[in-house]
């Protein structure tokens, strides 16, 4: 953020800048007069076509799909079931852990 350099009231630095047509933009630099008419962006270049046999390969006949390798449902609900009471087993260690801490700092908040 710059300072104001100039002495008056401390606002004078956020007011917007006049902007009428007799006073021109006061700004670093020179100043730039505006293009003549019809000197604007000429547009993009042209292109040139492509050849006239010209076409993007076409595959027809992808090749089918592979077949996926059987899946044991029984062995998959075996692991589901091994990793929910793993994911338990820890949520209530933890849970047990933070009761007794709260016990202890309590504890020793009464005494």
């Amino acid at each position: 953020m710059t300072t104001p350099t100039s002495g008056g009231s401390p606002d004078e630095y956020w007011r917007r800048p006049d902007t009428s047509p007799e006073r021109p933009p006061a700004g670093p630099g020179p100043a730039v007069s505006p293009p003549a008419r019809g000197s604007g962006y000429a547009g993009p270049p042209a292109t040139t076509p492509p050849p006239a046999g010209w076409r993007p390969p076409v595959h027809l006949r992808p090749p089918p799909p592979r077949q996926l390798p059987p899946q044991d449902m029984a062995e998959l609900d075996a692991a589901e079931q091994r990793a929910q009471r793993l994911t338990y087993g820890v949520g209530t260690v933890a849970g047990v852990v933070l009761v007794v801490l709260v016990c202890v700092l309590c504890s020793r908040l009464v005494f």
